[in-house]
């Protein structure tokens, strides 16, 4: 794999071809009900333990693309666990796509919401995490919960170091964790956090959904509106700052779809960010 610091290219990286170019596939553990696999092909009741199926090795087309008057569209069908990483790390960067969700729900979570996520600052090997994912930060994207945040630990480790250790904004007191700009008290951001807003489009529509990353901060943005802040994320491993990793784009039993899928270096916040979110000193 071959680091890249985002902020040393010049231009903005369309992250999104036909051949899904930037990114390589890796596969999860089939539940039990996946039909239409080849013959003794492990499966599990329980998706996050078993035999994933591994780096590359797609065979449902869980993740394809198709071109829409000259669009690149991502189609994730949902159907197993999994994700496309990035073939390469990135920092310091504002990463742009617009998102909507399909119709299709899939085992274990036919009776939840719609689920899936951006992974940001991935790293380690694939799987550390339910046999699918790395070791993240999460950009949640579930029905209604835009933007939430969830620190995505190494279960697959023992003993366990957990996730990136990160500061959020908020009430530390309060039952539920959801990040609020108007406190000037911080909680680790650990376990699942709340986004201040949930500004989603109605179904059947898309959402822009921006991430901006400028050291070891990160402000995740939906529809315009600034609906997470996450400061000084720290990897528990390296007790270093977290700067840099690989973009997941997850599939979690959910049909969705992106597109315009970008990557744009920056060197500091744009300004409606500055202007409006205090960071800690």
């Amino acid at each position: 794999m071959t680091s890249v610091v985002a902020q040393k290219k010049t231009t903005t990286i369309n992250l999104l071809d036909a051949n899904l170019s930037h990114f390589e596939k890796f596969i999860g553990v089939p539940h039990a009900t996946v039909i239409g696999l080849p013959k003794d092909t492990p499966k599990s009741e329980d998706v996050t333990k078993g035999v994933p199926l591994g780096i590359n090795n797609d065979l449902k087309n869980v993740f394809t693309t198709t071109n829409i008057n000259g669009e690149t569209i991502l189609n994730i069908s949902g159907e197993i666990y999994g994700c496309i990483t990035t073939k390469d790390n990135y920092s310091n960067y504002h990463f742009s796509t617009m998102f909507k969700w399909g119709n299709k729900k899939w085992e274990p979570r036919l009776k939840r919401k719609k689920d899936t996520g951006i992974l940001y600052h991935s790293y380690g090997d694939h799987g550390r995490f339910w046999n699918t994912w790395k070791t993240c930060l999460e950009f949640q994207v579930q029905e209604t919960d835009l933007g939430d945040f969830i620190s995505l630990p190494a279960n697959s480790i023992k003993p366990n170091p957990g996730g990136p250790i990160v500061q959020i904004r908020g009430n530390t007191n309060a039952k539920k964790k959801q990040y609020n700009p108007n406190f000037d008290t911080y909680f680790e951001g650990k376990g699942y956090i709340h986004a201040y807003l949930e500004p989603q489009a109605p179904h059947g529509n898309w959402n822009h959904l921006e991430l901006y990353v400028v050291g070891n901060n990160a402000v995740h943005v939906v529809n315009g509106k600034v609906v997470m802040v996450v400061e000084n994320a720290i990897n528990p491993e390296t007790k270093k700052p977290l700067t840099e990793g690989q973009i997941q784009i997850q599939s979690e039993a959910a049909e969705c779809y992106y597109k315009n899928m970008t990557l744009t270096p920056i060197t500091e916040f744009p300004k409606f960010i500055r202007e409006n979110v205090k960071f800690k000193p």
